[in-house]
């Protein structure tokens, strides 16, 4: 697996809460457990103590996402930093899930699960993602969806660093959006223009008209 697909962990727990919505799926252990996708080794670990510290290391993370999206690289480096140093990683080199052609493994570079609990489990695997996308990316390709009022982080690896939202439904409905308001602009526009020239018409005198 490449290293930078963890970043995936980040992005999946930020996305769990849209505060300008006021909505939270985090509410249970087995929302938390969901997180983890099929490691189930890993989602067994947790409890309901981890509901709590999943949220705090959801609000550090997208505060590092907030940061990248309002161009404030230093300070999202510097937060990330941060929870690498809270959240240590143990690389090992594995290859039993991938073998080539003639049955030999594959070998790759994986995280290895935190033996102490399951948020710092989570985060450190989510914080090394993350620092492998920003390093081989850049952290302009950290974002928070531009649709109001959803905000949710994304990933950008398009070609052309020119990704704004986190979906194809939230990038039609901004785009729906922003032509509803053209449309608007250029009704009240007309509609200026037509009382202008009418006002105008009225102020000549009717012998000159």
């Amino acid at each position: 697996m490449e290293l930078a697909s963890y970043s995936d962990y980040a992005v999946r727990l930020v996305n769990t809460e849209e505060p300008a919505r006021g909505t939270d799926t985090l509410t249970s252990v087995e929302a938390v457990r969901a997180l983890f996708g099929a490691s189930t080794q890993a989602s067994r670990r947790a409890t309901e103590a981890d509901v709590t510290r999943f949220r705090s290391v959801r609000g550090r993370l997208r505060a590092i996402f907030a940061a990248a999206d309002g161009d404030e690289a230093t300070h999202a480096v510097d937060l990330l930093n941060s929870l690498l140093l809270e959240f240590p990683v143990s690389p090992q080199i594995s290859g039993h899930d991938f073998l080539d052609d003639e049955g030999h493994p594959r070998w790759h570079m994986h995280l290895a699960e935190h033996p102490s609990n399951a948020t710092a489990g989570f985060a450190a695997i989510a914080a090394m993602g993350l620092a492998f996308h920003l390093t081989e990316y850049g952290v302009d390709r950290l974002g928070l969806c531009q649709a109001a009022p959803c905000r949710n982080a994304y990933l950008d690896t398009s070609t052309n660093r020119s990704r704004r939202y986190c979906s194809d439904r939230c990038a039609t409905r901004a785009n729906v959006a922003a032509y509803r308001a053209r449309k608007r602009l250029e009704t009240e526009r007309s509609d200026s223009t037509g009382r202008s020239a009418e006002k105008a018409h009225a102020t000549v005198p009717a012998a000159d008209r």
